[in-house]
């Protein structure tokens, strides 16, 4: 980390969480400086990012080998030439778009919703589900748009979970946060809330007191975040869920099956213990979703199994997630893990 902390002029402020934000790689040319990619890359990117824009904290390019452009964190947020292919996928694989009653919620299931918070996000990870909203900007961040969706929630009391998404909702401002947080929970028949963030992972420093003490007011809230490699467990990302799970905030992970990231056993076995050391429960790992300029990233599912079946066969129960696609035909997650699996005989 410290290699890459050199590349910025931090000022000493490295740990405040503003000035990774303010200090974010958003063009190809700052993004070629830093990781003196050759120019047959360099041409690639300014064309790729012109449809799916670039977006990395110093904190998480710091994690990266930035002399190796096959590294499985700098692969996660640097542009690929496949991203344009036409034909490897639709934009909006799970259809979200055809479920969304008002502006900005998802209601794909009759119990529960997903607010779409905001566009933007700390580190746009290129195998995202929803890289068709990039170059959507702030617009989303406005009283009228969440008083719309709350309405449209309070109305229906069959919806007794909520989901705050987008974008990552822990890049909106504390105020913001609270805001949706006091409203879901004037609702009364909204019982949890739900957030989606890899803000732990990407910019940990976003995890302050006082935002802990902010959301452990508005309990039972859960959060799920994303790890994909080991190496993304740090002293910082450690703290960070420490500090939510310390403040009663129950921590999940839902990591992708990535090819070259993490598609090898030894990868997701050091990933799943890893978390389990620091009280994150490792819950999904998704098939990666079909999404257009992802083929790239995408691993057969008997790879998949097989990896599943390694890990079944010497890995604790408590490191455990389970292997799922998301489906757009389907209500709720689909398990993959097949034939083979003799949980019966499981230890731990």
């Amino acid at each position: 980390m410290e290699a890459g902390k050199a590349t910025f002029k931090t000022e000493g402020k490295w740990n405040d969480w503003h000035w990774q934000w303010r200090k974010r790689i958003k063009t190809p040319a700052e993004l070629i400086r830093v990781t003196h990619a050759p120019a047959t890359e360099a041409a690639s990117w300014v064309k790729v990012a012109s449809q799916y824009p670039i977006s990395v904290t110093p904190y998480f390019l710091s994690l990266a080998s930035l002399d190796n452009l096959h590294d499985p964190i700098l692969r996660q947020f640097t542009p690929d030439i496949k991203e344009l292919d036409p034909t490897s996928g639709p934009p909006d694989p799970l259809l979200e778009e055809n479920h969304m009653p008002v502006p900005g919620l998802i209601r794909r299931y009759r119990d529960r919703c997903l607010i779409l918070t905001t566009s933007l996000c700390a580190v746009y990870c290129r195998h995202c589900n929803r890289k068709r909203r990039w170059q959507q900007r702030n617009h989303l961040e406005t009283k009228e748009y969440f008083s719309t969706i709350l309405g449209y929630i309070a109305r229906d009391s069959s919806l007794r979970e909520v989901i705050l998404s987008g974008g990552d909702p822990l890049t909106l401002p504390d105020g913001a946060i609270e805001f949706l947080l006091k409203n879901l929970r004037a609702i009364s028949h909204v019982e949890v809330i739900r957030i989606g963030t890899r803000v732990p992972v990407v910019m940990p420093m976003r995890i302050t007191s006082n935002l802990c003490n902010l959301l452990k007011k508005y309990r039972p809230l859960w959060l799920n975040t994303q790890f994909n490699h080991p190496r993304e467990i740090t002293h910082l990302s450690a703290e960070a869920c420490d500090r939510l799970v310390s403040s009663g905030i129950p921590v999940s992970n839902q990591s992708v099956l990535l090819k070259g990231i993490n598609d090898d056993f030894p990868t997701l076995q050091s990933l799943f213990t890893g978390l389990e050391r620091i009280s994150v429960r490792p819950y999904y790992l998704f098939q990666c979703d079909p999404v257009r300029g992802t083929t790239h990233f995408r691993v057969a599912v008997e790879r998949g199994r097989e990896l599943m079946k390694q890990l079944w066969a010497s890995t604790s129960g408590l490191c455990l997630p389970r292997y799922v696609a998301d489906l757009p035909e389907t209500p709720g997650k689909v398990s993959l893990e097949g034939e083979g699996f003799d949980k019966e005989e499981k230890n731990g």
